[in-house]
């Protein structure tokens, strides 16, 4: 269908092609063709048609725009794009077609809407970049202006990033192709993440280098740290262009470009993140109980994402760690001040993004008066920290006193939620202002007044002066009293219960009311914008004083955390060492009952300790253990305390950990697949700096098969990478290692047995376990009784059938494991052993006197002798 309306939504629908187009009309956002039917679809809408009688209607689906952005956010939720098409002057002044224009493209990376934002958790816009086989990697987070790149070596360390920063979006530039193309589509996938495509002269260096300096007001991007033809500049660039054009608007939050390091932090993969649950839970994918919901004490959105991203990113510079210690330290010790700190951090709202909402234009009059209020807070932290200077010192120096008094000045305390109706600006604050108000409060005095007296003269008790915006104002009065109404009232409208008139008098009143109100409303309007503009021109001292009280706030967090947890400061040391004393399992103890967790202790060392083999049996805690010991290193190293008595900590680039079953059958990996993988992983990348945690490797395959892996790994952590690992195992073989390496060790979890009955004792004890208890372990687990007795059988005769070894339940490869097994043949079936097992069948202890059971005990004497008969 060709119409000049058609004609406009397919001109708006070319500049967002990939969009869901939601086409203002009226007091409607309605979509139409393929939109329609996405629309419909994923928000459950009736899906109807224009031209229902043409032989092709057009599908047809629409929100009401007052309700738009909660369906805007589904669709974005969804995967989906949305762009939004305004009517951009009043249909009544249009002459022919109302004009619209495409006004902001809603992505999953740029979401301005504050309810559709996790308050605690940045909102990342990603593009990858790659150029002569160096990668770039750039990340923007419009609802704070945060901006910041970094080259990479290689697409692996692009892929543990984009596992840190968990973006929301992400462009992937025309070069990235081929295999490599093919690894991130599958990270993005497995994560979710939106990819988005964009042109290829978005890349261009030259034309990256000229958007950044406009942006961010500059000549050159030296004083951040980033070069001309940098590959990250170009992916800065790109997302920066492509912000723009989506939002249809500069990016006035955006004052710095921030250039990081990969390695300046410990390095966390996808499956670590994962298995550690960092920020959230394996099962389910929830923030509580994660490390991040344990720790994340903060009063303050910003500060919720600082904390968070120090979790994501532990430090490796002993400087860096050692001074968020100390302020730590200085807070727990100083109680009185750590308790003021986070009563006046209640009181400051999320300037960051109060911020981006003065730059694009957005914020209203209560926006401005939580801004505000916030910076007159800044004196109170000041005063509450004085008493420790190691965290005052890290406040704002500059309390931005100026626009915390401009917005005092202007604005009264409880503005309403609209900036175009009147009621922001304090009395007193523009005489011009204060004027019209006082024209209108006399107007309205006069209109109550007149009211009063005509109620009086005409006798009528029940007559009112109403307004609406159709007839302005007039009196209306009851049908029952219409024959008392004077020839001086002129009908204006009849209704079914009363009639409604007007007189020259209250029209001159009309005028002069609804005048100063309109001029009021109009005047308040622009005093709010200049104020606005103000405020503006603040927000690079903004944005320095926002990160300042965010990490304040996320220090706070963690002494509160150590106070309210028991938790000590740890001992840094340049040794390859990991020492801890009465260790706990931080999200695991704060689960339990207060007192009940058993502590443990434990020890590696590169020099004589790398590998500790670690048995038991299942449900005695053994993963505990191992991510206990992940956990103390890393809270260690993001400048925490730790969940110990004493903690001796040797700084880790990396901490990998192979814990848990999982399998991505989407992409045709199994559970084992995804296992082996994973471990490839580790021993590709560990250094002898590295922490490696590992569970049950092996486990997925026969066996054979499992322990030759399982052995054939530790050997080369010992061997080759010569790190710190833990190696939890059911193959009881591996604690043979520790006969043949003295770097290897074996402990176990402690377990108490009577009869069929466990007791887990979750106590680590020096030595390996004899036995996993497996079959104990799956009664406990519900197993029915049949099943648990028929695996005892089962037990008995693999073990009476396997070769022998007194140290181990199985034991495959003798006693020399560093060579390959011999083969071990089945023992010949003994002669006197069979008769005497037949003698046996053949006796009825029920029908034997007490002479012949001494006599027949004689004769399977003698036939076990090999010397009587049957």
């Amino acid at each position: 269908m060709t119409t000049p309306m058609f004609e406009q939504f397919h001109a708006l629908k070319a500049q967002a092609p990939d969009a869901i187009l939601f086409f203002r009309m009226g007091d409607f956002y309605e979509t139409f063709f393929e939109d329609a039917v996405v629309a419909a679809e994923v928000l459950e809408l009736t899906l109807t048609s224009r031209n229902k009688d043409d032989p092709e209607p057009i599908p047809m689906a629409g929100v009401p725009h007052h309700a738009a952005g909660a369906y805007v956010q589904r669709l974005v939720d969804a995967g989906h794009k949305v762009a939004i098409a305004e009517q951009v002057e009043d249909p009544a002044e249009a002459k022919g077609l109302v004009r619209r224009e495409l006004v902001r493209v809603v992505t999953p990376g740029i979401v301005l809407d504050p309810g559709a934002l996790d308050a605690r958790a940045p909102n990342w816009l990603a593009a990858v970049h790659v150029s002569r086989g160096a990668w770039g990697l750039a990340v923007l987070d419009v609802s704070t202006g945060d901006l910041r790149q970094c080259d990479a070596s290689a697409l692996a360390v692009v892929v543990d990033e984009l596992s840190r920063l968990e973006p929301r979006e992400v462009l992937v530039s025309p070069t990235v192709a081929g295999d490599d193309r093919a690894v991130l589509d599958d990270v993005l996938r497995r994560g979710g993440v939106v990819l988005s495509e964009v042109d290829e002269g978005a890349w261009a260096s030259a034309e990256a280098w000229r958007t950044l300096t406009e942006t961010l007001g500059v000549a050159d991007l030296a004083g951040f740290g980033a070069r001309r033809g940098g590959v990250g500049v170009s992916a800065a660039g790109a997302v920066v262009r492509y912000a723009r054009g989506s939002m249809r608007a500069p990016l006035g939050n955006v004052h710095r470009l921030r250039t990081w390091t990969p390695g300046g932090f410990m390095v966390l993969d996808e499956a670590t993140r994962r298995n550690l649950e960092i920020t959230r839970t394996m099962l389910g994918g929830r923030r509580a109980g994660s490390l991040l919901g344990l720790l994340d004490r903060t009063r303050t959105a910003m500060g919720g994402r600082m904390l968070r991203e120090w979790v994501g990113a532990p430090l490796r510079d002993p400087a860096g760690i050692a001074a968020r210690h100390d302020a730590v330290a200085a807070l727990v010790d100083a109680s009185d001040a750590l308790a003021a700190l986070r009563d006046v951090l209640r009181t400051v709202s999320d300037l960051e993004r109060l911020g981006a909402r003065v730059a694009q234009g957005t914020a209203n009059a209560r926006d401005l008066v939580a801004l505000g209020r916030s910076l007159g807070a800044i004196p109170g932290l000041h005063a509450a920290t004085a008493p420790v200077p190691a965290v005052a010192r890290l406040l704002p120096a500059d309390p931005l006193a100026d626009v915390a008094a401009d917005i005092g000045r202007w604005l009264v305390d409880e503005p309403p939620p609209t900036t175009t109706e009147g009621g922001m600006i304090r009395e007193g604050a523009d005489p011009g202002l204060d004027a019209i108000i006082r024209d209108a409060l006399d107007g309205h005095g006069i209109l109550a007044r007149l009211e009063a007296d005509e109620r009086e003269a005409t006798g009528i008790t029940s007559l009112r002066i109403k307004h609406n915006k159709v007839f302005g104002y007039f009196f209306e009065v009851t049908r029952a009293n219409a024959h008392r109404v004077p020839d001086r009232f002129l009908r204006k409208q009849t209704l079914t219960g009363a009639e409604r008139f007007i007189t020259p008098e209250l029209k001159e009143l009309e005028d002069r009311v609804l005048g100063a109100d309109e001029r009021r409303r109009a005047l308040e309007h622009r005093l709010f914008m200049a104020l606005r503009d103000r405020v503006a021109l603040a927000l690079p001292r903004l944005g320095v004083a926002a990160r300042r009280i965010a990490g304040v706030d996320a220090l706070g967090a963690l002494a509160e955390a150590a106070v309210r947890l028991d938790w000590t400061r740890p001992t840094l040391s340049e040794q390859g060492v990991l020492e801890v004393d009465g260790g706990r399992h931080p999200v695991v103890e704060a689960s339990v009952e207060p007192g009940t967790y058993v502590a443990n202790d434990l020890r590696l060392d590169v020099a004589s300790r790398r590998l500790v083999v670690l048995t038991g049996p299942n449900m005695a805690g053994k993963s505990t253990v191992l991510r206990m010991a992940a956990l103390i290193v890393l809270l260690a190293q993001v400048g925490s305390f730790v969940p110990a008595r004493r903690a001796v900590i040797g700084l880790a680039d990396r901490i990998f950990t192979r814990v848990g079953a999982a399998d991505d059958l989407s992409a045709g990996r199994s559970t084992f697949m995804v296992e082996m993988a994973e471990t490839a992983s580790i021993l590709h990348h560990a250094t002898a700096h590295s922490l490696v945690v590992l569970d049950e490797i092996g486990r997925g395959t026969s066996t054979y098969d499992g322990l030759a892996i399982a052995w054939a790994v530790a050997e080369d952590l010992v061997d080759r990478v010569g790190c710190r690992a833990l190696f939890a195992t059911h193959y009881h073989e591996l604690c043979e290692l520790g006969d043949t390496r003295p770097t290897v060790a074996n402990q176990s979890v402690a377990v108490r047995a009577s009869g069929e009955q466990i007791l887990f004792l979750r106590t680590l004890v020096e030595g390996g376990a004899s036995r996993s208890y497996g079959i104990a372990c799956a009664r406990l687990a519900g197993l029915p009784r049949p099943v648990v007795e028929r695996a005892k059988t089962l037990l008995t005769h693999f073990e009476k059938h396997a070769p022998r070894n007194d140290a181990h339940q199985l034991s495959l490869f003798g006693a020399t494991p560093a060579t390959p097994p011999a083969t071990v043949d089945e023992p010949a079936p003994d002669p006197a052993a069979e008769r005497v097992i037949t003698a046996l069948r053949a006796l009825d202890p029920d029908a034997l006197s007490p002479r012949d059971a001494h006599a027949a005990l004689y004769r399977l004497r003698a036939l076990a002798e090999g010397s009587g008969g049957a």
